[in-house]
Order: C-alpha cells, then structure tokens, then sequence
C-alpha cells in the first residue's frame, strides 16, 4: 500500500505516511456513536495503546466516546471487537478483542466524554506494518508487527472464521458441532453454507452502508432518550411501600449530519410516571400516581467557558400533571417553565450543578392552593462524579410548607455485585406533597433503599 522500503530510514518515513492515512479512517468511528445514541454531534475514535508488537504479544484498543451534542446520551461498548488482520499472502486473519472490565451502558453528559479499552492479542503469522480493520466500523489502526511491510487492502471483504491467536494459525474457532461461531453484536452472520466460511465486511463496504438512510425503528431508538432519573425503591415506614419513576425523552426534529442543532432540533416531548405502591395491603393497590406529559425545549450547553470549567443549559416549556383519578380525588396542574442549569466542572471530574425550577400555573382547579405548598420554585443541587457516585437534593418551598427530596446513587459495578447494571439508590423524603393528591398533607419522614437505573 505504501511501497515502504526495507531500509531504516525509508521504513521510519513510510511509516509516519501510513499513520497519517490510517489517521483519516479513525475518525471515522463517530458512525459507531451515531447507530448507537443517534446524535449528529457524538462519536467515537479508536487508537492503539502501543507502535509496535509482534505475534503473540497483546495490544489494547482504546476508543473515546466524545459527546458534542446539547443533551446526555447513553453509550453501551460491545463486550467484543473481531479484528482483521493480513498474512504476508494478504490473506485476512480474524481475531476477538475482549473489553476491560464490566459491560455497562454509560451516560455521557453533554460535553463529556467517556474511555473504554478492548484488549487482543497479534496473531502469528503476521508480518511488517498492518492495518488493523475494526469489524463492522470504517477504521483502520496501524501497527508494526516486523521489519517488512506489507499493507492491508481497505476493499477486499474478509473470507474466513474467527480465529484463535493461542491456536495454530490454521485452526478456526468453532462451535460443539463443528461449525464456526459468529460473534455476538457483530455484523457477521452465524450460518455456513456448504462449507463457504464466514464473511466480514471490508471497511470500505461499512462507510459505504453508513450513508444510506437509517430505518424507521433505528431513528425512532435514536431519538429515544432518558430525561428524569428512572428507579424503583422500598420504604418501610408504616407500612412496606414501593416508589418507583419512568422518564423518557423524544427527539423531535433529528439534527443534520455535521451541522450545529439548531432551535427546532432541541424541541422534545417528555413522559414522566411516578408512583407509590402500597405493598402492605393485601391487594397490593397503587395509593397514587403521578403522570407528567410535557413539551419543551431543551439545551444542555448554552454556553461554555473558554476553560470548560463552568457552563450554562437552559430548558423550558408546558408540562401537564395529573393523578388520572376523578371526583374528590381528581388532581392536576398544567404550568410553565422554565429551568437555568449553572454547572462547575472540577479536576477530580466531578460536576456541581445547580439547576432552579421555575414555573407559573396555568391552570390548578382541582387544587387551586397547590402553591402554599410547592411554591412557583424547585431548588435542585446535583454533584456527579463520572463512573462514580451522585448526590441530588430538591426543595421545594411554597408559602406556607415545603418538602425537601435527598437521593444518593452508587454504581453497582463498584460493588461486589459488579455485574448487576443501574445504581444502587438511596432516598430521603421529608415534607408535604409526596404524591399529587396529598399535596396538603404531611408524610412521615422517609428512608428508601433500590435500584437505580438512570440517574
């Protein structure tokens, strides 16, 4: 590919010519962040950790994920990468790069970024510079293996089963019965037909396929988002009782490719359903429910700092709320809002936010004194550390009463239950209004203990 020269000199020149390629086709793994989370303004870059090994030795894969958008996105890394390799026939080698550490699905705020590190090992048979083809992805990452070079073919499909590096070269992965395993969350089919082994695509058919539209269910997931922490926590106070939370966010207007999301691309409509269910009682009734239909417009980064130390992201809209019951214990608001978010990012990478609530009602009819005890404001302190633990309060302070909401969430994958996703949750409420229809009255002070899985 490069025609590098088997003197030192030439070699080292050919070399830094080939970095600077394969340089172009590393950036080019934002398209894994965009089928991922479906932001124009996320995506993900792939390096080696290491110049130069050679067979048998074991490299590792770093990707960053980088979230240039205006609002959080989740991002879930594959337990496993196949890699493509070339022999000094040009013949493709395929080999598995198994992730670091646990799977989780992490959410990455707006202009943040998150690490992940796949490890693999060179496979034997290798020779002189390689360009390594991540599976699926139009990426190519240079590696010297040995003193020739011989360069990869970005075009040529990959013909041949997964491969194990520990094995004889000619040996392929299989199955119990014989037939040669696909690897899951890859592109590569699972059957063989006649003994025709498996096929992987060439990076240039990915970028290729990378621009065709997406279908419907895909943009649909893309637009799809969380909004409002989503948990489910006992409590135990008079009776055993259940709280538990569901929020989403729908995209409305998909933002073009490489374009800044203008106004229409930051409309949303949210759902928020929250819940106290009373399992102290033999039939197990819910004592009431919350349900927060809104529209509004939202913008996580407003504005930065030249340092990125602090920043400012702004949302408001209409939201309507109601307890979908009838008669005496029919509640429901509709109000506007509106809700400044200042954020300090610290060198620890932890973030302080502070993020006041402010709304006027529009209509309150079924309980037109509802501001004695929530107030026009919610006062809401919010310090994150990433892949770490968070710390929430809210207060709420009407004319007359108030309530104050504390929550806690720990990562389980730092726990001794390292392979249970969410987080583990920890909640304190104290005041009037847990519920909509006991806006005006007071609940005992209350401790729970659950499972959070977005906070």
């Amino acid at each position: 590919m490069l025609g590098i020269k088997n003197s030192l000199g030439n070699k080292q020149k050919g070399w830094r010519k080939f970095s600077q390629r394969t340089q172009a086709f590393i950036g080019m793994g934002g398209i894994l962040a965009a089928a991922l989370c479906g932001s124009a303004q996320a995506g993900v870059t792939f390096r080696l950790d290491r110049l130069q090994a050679g067979p048998g030795e074991s490299v590792g894969i770093e990707a960053m994920f980088f979230n240039e958008g205006n609002a959080t996105v989740s991002w879930a890394a594959p337990a496993e990468l196949v890699l493509q390799w070339r022999d000094p026939s040009g013949a493709v080698l395929r080999t598995r790069a198994q992730l670091t550490g646990e799977m989780a699905v992490l959410e990455v705020p707006a202009g943040r970024f998150s690490q992940v590190r796949w490890s693999a090992v060179v496979p034997a048979g290798v020779k002189g510079l390689q360009a390594i083809a991540v599976e699926g992805e139009p990426v190519l990452l240079a590696l010297d293996t040995t003193a020739q070079e011989r360069g990869a073919i970005v075009g040529t499909r990959a013909f041949g089963p997964v491969i194990d590096p520990s094995a004889p070269a000619s040996q392929a992965l299989a199955s119990d019965s014989g037939v040669p395993s696909a690897v899951p969350g890859t592109s590569v089919g699972a059957s063989v037909v006649a003994g025709v082994p498996l096929v992987g695509p060439a990076p240039a058919e990915v970028a290729a396929a990378n621009h065709y539209e997406n279908s419907a269910l895909d943009r649909f997931r893309s637009a799809l988002s969380p909004y409002e922490p989503v948990y489910f926590s006992l409590g135990a106070r008079e009776d055993l009782h259940a709280r538990f939370q569901i929020s989403l966010k729908y995209r409305l207007f998909q933002p073009a490719d490489g374009k800044k999301a203008d106004f229409l691309d930051n409309l949303y409509f949210g759902y928020t359903q929250t819940s106290l269910w009373d399992l102290g009682q033999e039939s197990k009734p819910f004592r009431d429910s919350s349900y927060r239909p809104s529209f509004f417009w939202l913008n996580e980064r407003l504005w930065e700092s030249p340092s990125r130390r602090w920043g400012l992201g702004m949302s408001g809209g209409f939201e309507h709320e109601s307890n979908g019951r009838g008669g005496s214990e029919s509640r429901s608001i509709n109000v506007l809002y509106a809700r400044p978010a200042l954020n300090y990012r610290f060198d620890n990478g932890s973030t302080l936010s502070v993020a006041p609530k402010i709304r006027t009602y529009l209509e309150r009819e079924d309980n037109p004194d509802i501001a004695d005890f929530r107030g026009h404001v919610d006062y809401e302190v919010r310090w994150t550390q990433d892949d770490g633990p968070m710390v929430s309060a809210l207060l709420r302070k009407g004319q007359k009463k108030g309530s104050v909401q504390i929550d806690l969430a720990y990562p389980l994958r730092n726990t001794w239950l390292e392979r249970l996703n969410g987080y583990l949750h920890l909640q304190y409420f104290n005041g009037y209004g847990e519920t909509l229809l006991d806006y005006n009255q007071r609940a005992r002070s209350q401790f729970r203990i659950g499972l959070m899985i977005v906070r």
